[in-house]
C-alpha cells in the first residue's frame, strides 16, 4: 500500500493506482475528457493536470501512478487557467451547434464549457471540416465534433477486440477513421457511441427523437438472448427512442448491436400482440386458451396418427434456462420424443 496526500487529505491506496483514481476515492473531482474507468489511460486531453510537490511542471493525473509520500494539489489558479485555455483550444475547432446537437445535456465538453464559463473563444484560425459519408443505418459519425480523445479507438480495440477504427494522419490533419477512410463497416455494437464524450458519435435512430426533456428512463433486461444484459430504455410519449446501459450493471454498460439498436420492434405496428389461427386461408386473432387448446389437439392428432417421433421441438436462446428446461421436459415426458434441438442464433 502507498500513502499520499491529495489536497491536504491523507489516503492509502494500492500500489499502481493513478492519482486520478486516488482523488476519486476522496470524492475530489478532477475534470477530464479522454479518461474512461474501463479503458487504459491516455492523457490526451490534458485537463486532468495536477501539481505534485517537487515536480516543476503539471502532471496528468490519469497517467501518473501514486508514490509514497506524494503531495498532490488538484486545483490552483494556475491549474484552472491552464484547463480553461485547453478547453478554449478544443472549442476553437468544435462546432457551436449545441442547440441542435443530439448530445446536448449529456455532453462532457458542453458541461465543462459551462462550469468554466466559456462564452467566447479568443482563439481563431482554420477549422477541420469533414463530410458526413457513413453508409450504415446505425452510427452517425460527425467528425467535426471529434476532439481526438481516443475513447472510441480504445473501446473498439480493448473491449471488443475489433480495431475497426484508429488514429490516422498527423498534426492538424489527425482524425479517427476506418481503414483507408472507408465507410464504417463493423459489428455496430455501438460501444464507441457509448463512450464518446461529445456529439461526434451518436445513433442514427435517435436523431430528433428527444434528448433529456420529457425522457423517462426505465431499467430492464434485454430479451434477445439468455445472457441477460441490463438495458435502460429512454422513453418519450410511450415510445422507446434510445437504448443505453449503465456502467454499474453486471454487463458494465457494454451491449451488442441487437441490444443497443434492435428496439424498433417494440412500437412496430406489425408486432403480434395476440395469437393467430388460420381459418379459411386467413389468419384470425384468437384467445390464448383457444390457441393453446388448438395446439394441444393438433399435437395429439399427429402423435396418434404418426407416432411421437414425428414431432420435434426447437427451443429458443431468448428464453431463460428454466423455460428451456421445461420445454425439453414437455417434449420428452408429455409428447414422448427426444427430438429436441436448440439454436443460439438470433
Amino acid at each position: 500500500m502507498v500513502k499520499l496526500t491529495i489536497d491536504g487529505k491523507i489516503i492509502e491506496v494500492a500500489e499502481g493506482t493513478t492519482v486520478l483514481d486516488a482523488a476519486k476515492m476522496l470524492n475530489i473531482e478532477i475534470p477530464t475528457l479522454c479518461h474512461h474507468p474501463k479503458l487504459t489511460p491516455f492523457g490526451g486531453c490534458r485537463l486532468c493536470i495536477v501539481e505534485v510537490k517537487g515536480v516543476p511542471r503539471p502532471l496528468t493525473s490519469c497517467t501518473t501512478p501514486v508514490a509514497e509520500g506524494m503531495e498532490v494539489t488538484t486545483s490552483t489558479p494556475a491549474l484552472e487557467d491552464l484547463r480553461r485555455t485547453m478547453l478554449e483550444l478544443i472549442l476553437s475547432d468544435h462546432p457551436n451547434d449545441c442547440m441542435v446537437c443530439e448530445k446536448a445535456g449529456d455532453c462532457t465538453l458542453q458541461e465543462l464549457a459551462y462550469f468554466y464559463g466559456i462564452r467566447e473563444n479568443r482563439f481563431g484560425g482554420e477549422r477541420r471540416i469533414y463530410e458526413k459519408r457513413d453508409g450504415n443505418p446505425f452510427i452517425e459519425r460527425d467528425m467535426d465534433k471529434c476532439i481526438l480523445c481516443g475513447r472510441c479507438v480504445k473501446v473498439c480495440d480493448e473491449i471488443q477486440g475489433v480495431g475497426a477504427i484508429d488514429f490516422a494522419y498527423r498534426g492538424f490533419k489527425s482524425k479517427i477513421c476506418p481503414t483507408f477512410e472507408r465507410d464504417l463497416d463493423c459489428e455496430f455494437c455501438g460501444q464507441c457511441v457509448a463512450v464518446c464524450p461529445t456529439g461526434a458519435l451518436t445513433g442514427k435512430m435517435w436523431q430528433l427523437r428527444g434528448r433529456q426533456k420529457d425522457i423517462k428512463e426505465i431499467d430492464t433486461t434485454c430479451s434477445y438472448c439468455g445472457t441477460g444484459c441490463n438495458l435502460t430504455l429512454h422513453v418519450r410519449q410511450n415510445e422507446v427512442v434510445r437504448v443505453t446501459s449503465k456502467e454499474d450493471t453486471w454487463n458494465e454498460g457494454w451491449l451488442c448491436a441487437k441490444g443497443r439498436f434492435g428496439y424498433s420492434f417494440i412500437n412496430s405496428p406489425d408486432r403480434l400482440k395476440k395469437p393467430l389461427i388460420k381459418r379459411n386461408g386467413e389468419f384470425e386473432e384468437a384467445l390464448w386458451d383457444e390457441a393453446l387448446d388448438y395446439i394441444s389437439a393438433k399435437l395429439k392428432e399427429i402423435k396418434e396418427r404418426h407416432g411421437a417421433d414425428s414431432i420435434a421441438g426447437l427451443s429458443s436462446a431468448r428464453c431463460t434456462t428454466e423455460e428451456n428446461y421445461l420445454f425439453q421436459k414437455f417434449m420428452r415426458a408429455a409428447v414422448g420424443t427426444n427430438n429436441v434441438d436448440h439454436c443460439a442464433r438470433l
